[in-house]
């Protein structure tokens, strides 16, 4: 897989912003390993720029996420949601009230 028709494949893609098809010019590599290709993408008409994760197997392209650099910044590695964290997120939105800033309580000196 050469990386012009990437380039070229990511153009039938549409910017998660405005819904502007990509232009290959505005596409870069960042990296690729075996059958997975990271991309850049810029869009011209929003001025967005995000983050491409593409797998191409046997002749068959499947797009896996399309975030922005924004949203790619609040992910961090953590480990994977267990029953329990479920159970207590249930016991604990069961009595919640909807009073969010009584769960951040200002510091002194704010």
């Amino acid at each position: 897989m050469d990386e012009g028709f990437v380039k070229q494949l990511l153009s039938h893609i549409k910017c998660g912003v405005c819904g502007q098809h990509y232009d290959p010019s505005h596409v870069k590599v960042l990296r690729h390993e075996r059958e997975v290709w990271f991309l850049s993408v810029f869009c011209p008409g929003c001025k967005s720029r995000g983050l491409v994760v593409v797998a191409i197997r046997k002749e068959k392209a499947e797009v896996i996420s399309e975030l922005s650099e924004a949203e790619i910044s609040k992910f961090t590695v953590s480990p994977p949601v267990g029953a329990e964290d479920v159970l207590e997120i249930h016991e604990f939105l069961k009595d919640f009230k909807g009073d969010f800033s009584s769960l951040f309580p200002e510091k002194e000196g704010d």
